[in-house]
């Protein structure tokens, strides 16, 4: 993958997630020929590269999101030099909630070449074992930490019609889909996919309610979850009047029920609370 003086080129490379047997030719040729490999863990490279019987050709630099902004002038000086600069992360595509983007746009600004060996995804091999609706899906990285800012994020994906793909600390898995039951509904469909392509690879089907419960008892290793996506829902105020009573029953004011099935249905904030207060004076 060497290249001729003025015609470097950044690679991003896919490794895989968990078995080893994912690695593309592809891959254990770029690292065996590439100039510089810029890796997010130049340990767990050095090992897998290791594993696959490869030697690696160039020098190896870190590059992980605390160093990605100040190695990038340096790398693209290896680009304009003529060489090839392989980046990859620790498992999956680089970019995608990982190192890289920085990486590519700066070569983009500069008019340097820029490519990609493909290979595996989290998020593609979760919507894949799903077993839900994803012709149409986005992706989301990770969840607000806090319970507040999650919700808040949750109640984004209310009306979203496409399925959602997110990533997970297993110590926060339970509390997610806790919130997910609270903002969403108990009947939302999910999937959790835990530990994909490796040893004790599994994956948990079911609702948000089913799924919050099973979760309780702890969660183990790299997580993704894939969400449905909404239901078309009647955006008619006079037919979700009933919903929003619901939620006041619930112990929510009125004005911020009327606000929460407003932003889950598309339906006018101010019609609907006129709506709920037409249908209490009938009664």
């Amino acid at each position: 993958m060497s290249a001729e003086p003025g015609a470097g080129r950044l690679v991003l490379a896919a490794t895989p997630m968990g078995d080893i047997g994912d690695a593309s030719q592809r891959l254990r040729d770029g690292l065996a020929t590439a100039e510089v490999v810029a890796a997010e863990d130049t340990r767990r490279t050095r090992s897998l590269a290791k594993a696959m019987g490869v030697e690696i050709g160039g020098r190896v630099v870190s590059f992980y999101d605390h160093v990605e902004t100040a190695r990038i002038p340096m790398l693209l000086e290896e680009i304009e030099n003529g060489h090839t600069v392989l980046l990859v992360t620790d498992a999956g595509m680089p970019s995608v909630s990982d190192p890289g983007y920085r990486m590519v746009a700066a070569c983009v600004e500069k008019d340097l070449p820029v490519t990609c060996l493909p290979g595996p995804s989290a998020v593609t091999t979760a919507l894949a074992l799903s077993g839900l609706p994803v012709e149409r899906f986005c992706f989301d990285g990770f969840p607000p930490r806090k319970s507040g800012q999650r919700k808040e994020w949750l109640k984004t994906l209310a009306a979203e019609p496409r399925a959602c793909v997110f990533f997970e600390a297993p110590h926060r898995l339970a509390a997610c889909l806790a919130d997910a039951v609270e903002v969403l509904g108990a009947d939302r469909r999910a999937a959790v996919c835990r530990e994909l392509t490796k040893t004790y690879e599994e994956v948990v089907r079911g609702t948000l309610a089913e799924l919050a419960a099973w979760a309780v008892e702890g969660a183990r290793g790299e997580i993704t979850v894939v969400l449905e996506g909404a239901q078309p829902v009647s955006a008619d105020p006079e037919d979700l009047v009933d919903r929003v009573e619901g939620l006041v029953d619930k112990g929510m004011r009125l004005k911020d029920a009327c606000a929460e099935v407003a932003a889950a249905t598309g339906a006018s904030r101010k019609e609907l609370y006129d709506a709920v207060l037409s249908a209490r004076a009938e009664h």
